[in-house]
């Protein structure tokens, strides 16, 4: 049960679930992976989910299902067991600075379809909206390349293992 958790482990659970719940998500689903980051063994059923996060079993079913479906989590099974088991997707941080990545260009390129659209009189300030925004979508889209390959360098670098290339969609 809870109670007999590290204080301090759920006390980063509940933390991970503030945190996603401010980024739009459902807190049960930061609270899932904030467990699956910090729990022994790494792989959880979902009789331990229920257990640890004192939730129902539907509400693990459906959070679950959603972090299978973004890519944070995937099912694993046991040899000689009959249960699924859950666990981080390996390299999930990377995946999904890669998917950051998608969504950088994709606004640089709203940006530039907004700027074909303005008026050929259009002033400056009317411009500047969106001009502000395609620089600053151009240079992380430019420079983050750059930082995603230097920390894979540096990871490799400190012995660890870098993302895998086929990893990422």
């Amino acid at each position: 049960m809870m109670e007999n958790k590290p204080l301090k482990k759920l006390q980063f659970v509940e933390e991970f679930g503030i945190y996603f719940e401010a980024q739009q998500m459902p807190r049960m689903a930061g609270r899932i992976l904030g467990w699956l980051l910090v729990c022994t063994p790494p792989q959880q059923s979902a009789d331990e989910l229920m257990d640890t996060l004192q939730a129902s079993r539907g509400t693990i079913s459906t959070m679950t299902r959603m972090l299978l479906q973004l890519g944070f989590i995937e099912k694993i099974s046991q040899p000689g067991e009959r249960r699924d088991y859950f666990r981080l997707r390996p390299h999930v941080w990377q995946v999904l600075m890669a998917a950051r990545m998608v969504e950088i260009t994709r606004l640089r390129q709203m940006a530039e379809r907004g700027l074909g659209l303005m008026d050929e009189g259009a002033t400056v300030q009317e411009r500047e909206r969106l001009e502000e925004m395609r620089i600053l979508y151009q240079f992380f889209e430019t420079e983050m390349p750059h930082l995603l390959q230097r920390y894979e360098e540096e990871i490799k670098n400190a012995g660890q293992t870098p993302r895998m290339k086929e990893d990422i969609p």
